[in-house]
């Protein structure tokens, strides 16, 4: 009988140990496989590791039971089902609990890293079988349950032992992009990079571009290495004319690498802020990696965002500028906004000046646009051309999207949140004479500045907003913090424990005006 239940408990520490590894990888994927940054996740969370530890206590139970095997055959068979409820338990306890917003993608390198992961599962196994053919007794569970409570590391393990493969694998696939490359000496590539708004741009310029070009663009957020090898290798054809390159980084240096990839022939930089900064440690690594982008387009043009002080002081020679100050050689003007989109004129280096409509909400995507503008000018693109490209430009999914739901009016700016892009959030809700409600969880990854800039951020809110809803006890402090500094009434405050919870206080507010309501971030799930 004790075998029976010995091989139950195996087959549910197996299913244990996979429900807790799919967990545990999903934050791993989700904090970019970075192993200090999944250490300082877990030590933040510790929700995270409670069933560990509740594994970790019957562990001790498990190192003791030799003490009862000199008890009755009946308590020892009592013990062994005990232990195997114990998995069981586990399986249920880590079962997922809702969808989550961004779900675990199997990659090759997770599937890679479950194969280790799982056959460090079948050594245990094997030892707890093993171990009482040796004589060994009361350790079979000791190693199921020490496996099981370490498993966060176990996870680093497999992850250790893959090391080599995967080095391996990224480089070939390095190789062969670049390889690639090399054989379309004719493909002009545009590296776009920017603490925000780089996605915008990649949308905004290629939708220009495609008016006269066959235009490539990383999708998504392909904008890593192997975001960009992809791209290159599953997506470039011999057609495309134009390669539109966006370049993510959240660590000093990760620019270069990805212009010693694709070599661009122009780049644009379209912002620089404390982005990542937590990641990054400083500004000045964060302006030194988004700058190598200007300093790697040998032979042609690098193009910058003046209206950034940051890009401003960083102004390289012969560099094209654009944006809505004076001096920019692409200059924006806001004409007027509304509901339907945004008038807007933009005058050329040599005094042109054409008026330009796009469907998008607020003024800072006229930064932008100029930009797109000045870049498909220097391409040739015509100006009927460019009017066009601009008045096609669709709002691009949860960064300012206005959508009507449910009576009513949704500003969804949830895709992430920064200084200036929450800044400009408030500014577009401000355009609209209804009743405005922000949803927000505050900014995240901002470093020793976090709850400053989180401060500064209900500050502005408080000048805009009829309403507030935060989300998150702990995330709502700074931001609370700043509205009531700034004279917001307490009552106008809400703090919800979940997106739920706050949309279901959005539509019980009373108002005799429409609600439109600005969703500002939506943290990830490692948040």
């Amino acid at each position: 009988m004790e075998l029976y239940i010995l091989i139950a408990a195996c087959v549910l520490f197996a299913g244990a140990s996979v429900t807790v590894f799919l967990k545990d990888v999903h934050m791993f994927q989700l904090n970019s496989y970075g192993v200090g940054t999944h250490m300082k996740w877990m030590m933040k969370n510790f929700s995270s590791v409670i069933y560990n530890i509740f594994a970790l206590i019957f562990l001790g139970m498990s190192l003791f039971s030799d003490f009862v095997r000199q008890d009755s055959g009946k308590h020892i068979l009592i013990l062994h089902a005990i232990f195997a409820a114990v998995f069981a338990v586990l399986i249920f306890a880590n079962r997922r609990r809702k969808k989550a917003k961004t779900p675990l993608v199997f990659t090759a390198r997770v599937k890679r890293m479950l194969v280790t992961y799982l056959i460090l599962a079948l050594i245990c196994i094997a030892l707890a079988f093993v171990l009482p053919l040796l004589g060994v007794k009361g350790l079979s569970y000791a190693v199921l349950l020490g496996f099981y409570a370490l498993s966060p590391f176990m996870l680093f393990l497999a992850n250790l032992i893959n090391a080599p493969i995967e080095a391996a694998v990224r480089n070939y696939y390095l190789k062969d992009a670049k390889r690639i490359l090399r054989d379309c000496p004719d493909l002009k590539i545009i590296g776009i990079t920017g603490s925000y708004g780089k996605t915008s741009m990649k949308h905004f310029l290629t939708a220009i571009l495609k008016q006269r070009y066959n235009v490539l663009m990383t999708p998504k957020n392909y904008n890593t290495p192997m975001g960009v090898t992809i791209t290159v290798r599953g997506y470039l054809r011999g057609y495309h004319e134009i390669f539109v390159c966006e370049m993510g980084a959240k660590k000093k240096g990760e620019i270069k690498e990805l212009c010693d990839i694709v070599h661009p022939c122009d780049g644009i930089v379209t912002s620089i802020g404390p982005q990542h900064l937590e990641s990054f440690k400083s500004m000045e690594n964060i302006i030194s990696t988004k700058m190598a982008l200007a300093d790697e387009v040998k032979g042609g043009k690098a193009f910058l965002n003046i209206d950034n002080e940051y890009i401003a002081k960083e102004k390289r020679e012969g560099a094209v500028t654009y944006g809505t100050v004076e001096g920019a050689d692409y200059r924006g003007k806001v004409i007027s906004v509304s509901k339907k989109g945004t008038e807007f004129s933009v005058t050329y280096p040599d005094g042109r000046e054409y008026v330009f409509h796009t469907c998008l909400l607020g003024a800072h995507n006229v930064q932008n646009i100029c930009g797109a503008v000045a870049i498909a000018d220097s391409y040739g693109v015509a100006p009927d051309e460019i009017a066009d490209g601009i008045a096609s430009i669709k709002a691009i999914p949860h960064r300012l999207e206005l959508i009507e739901k449910g009576g009513l009016t949704v500003i969804d700016d949830a895709y992430n949140s920064n200084p200036a892009g929450a800044k400009a959030a408030l500014d577009a809700l401000s355009y609209f004479e209804d009743y405005k409600i922000l949803v927000t969880p505050g900014m995240v990854e901002l470093g020793e500045k976090e709850e400053e800039l989180n401060a500064a951020f209900g500050a502005q809110a408080a000048a805009v907003c009829d309403f507030v809803v935060l989300v998150g006890e702990k995330r709502a402090v700074p931001i609370k913090r700043g509205l009531i500094e700034a004279g917001y009434p307490e009552d106008k405050i809400f703090v919800a424990g979940s997106i739920g919870d706050a949309m279901n206080k959005v539509y019980s507010l009373t108002t005799d005006k429409k609600k439109v309501v600005l969703l500002e971030n939506d943290l990830p799930d490692n948040y």
